[in-house]
């Protein structure tokens, strides 16, 4: 496991002050979290990619150390936030590793300036309605905040600079984007060509047969089914890690002869 120092910093980009931490030494890999997370969920799966890699965990607007704005917060707004993100940095083409909502991000990224996009890896989460679970059906009307976890109200208010009141503002713009399926432009998945590697837990938020479906989809993409739920990355780092490095290293040394 790797002992590299975690660099705390931000990052001004067009109206958002975004927190982020860097590790590492290599080429740039960037680590995408889910909703209302910080990039502290990260932090074993960063340990075992920064000895390959210098590890970005960007917290988007309204998450973690990041402060909202006025505005919403959805996919196509955290997309163009991690793609200034990107090019304030000049971190492009990078590697994005992306999970839950973050892989919604890390896809819509890679669809839209792929450029900026070494490989994708996408872990656990459904971009159509039929794409979750029978028992996560039918979704309610409107989510209630009462549904998540104290555990993620605690970890927000510890750390926000908007205060632990302002979790159920976040709340309120997050959640309507969680029902608004398909969560892409599904028929724009086949002409992605970037290399993807789609990753789930047997009992996700997410069905196999829809990351299949995805594998199968997504020209040369592969897919990985990981015994867990979907904690994967965070529960499962001595799987998910390896797993993740053997794939850039594939992907790597496939371009390298091509």
């Amino acid at each position: 496991m790797s002992t590299a120092p975690t660099t705390p910093a931000y990052v001004d980009l067009d109206g958002v002050r975004m927190h982020h931490e860097v590790s590492g030494d290599g080429a740039p890999l960037v680590l995408l979290h889910g909703a209302l997370c910080t990039a502290a969920t990260f932090g074993g799966l960063a340990a075992g990619l920064d000895p390959s890699y210098t590890v970005h965990r960007p917290e988007q607007r309204g998450h973690g150390h990041t402060a909202d704005v006025p505005g919403p917060i959805d996919y196509e707004v955290m997309a163009a936030d991690t793609v200034a993100y990107l090019e304030a940095l000049e971190l492009g083409p990078a590697h994005l590793v992306g999970w839950s909502d973050g892989a919604v991000v890390a896809l819509s990224v890679s669809m839209a300036r792929p450029d900026l996009v070494r490989s994708l890896v996408f872990i656990g989460n459904p971009l159509t309605l039929d794409g979750l679970p029978a028992e996560m059906l039918p979704l309610p009307e409107v989510f209630p905040v009462e549904s998540i976890p104290q555990t993620m109200r605690d970890m927000y208010g510890a750390v926000s600079p908007d205060g632990p009141e302002h979790f159920d503002v976040v709340f309120d713009k997050l959640a309507p984007m969680w029902s608004a399926f398909p969560l892409v432009d599904m028929a724009a998945l086949a002409q992605l060509s970037i290399p993807t590697l789609v990753v789930v837990a047997d009992r996700d938020m997410v069905t196999v047969d829809h990351a299949d479906m995805l594998r199968r989809t997504i020209p040369g993409a592969r897919l990985a089914v990981i015994p867990g739920d979907h904690s994967l990355p965070m529960a499962k780092v001595s799987i998910v890690a390896p797993l993740i490095l053997d794939f850039l290293s594939t992907t790597e040394a496939q371009a390298s002869t091509a």
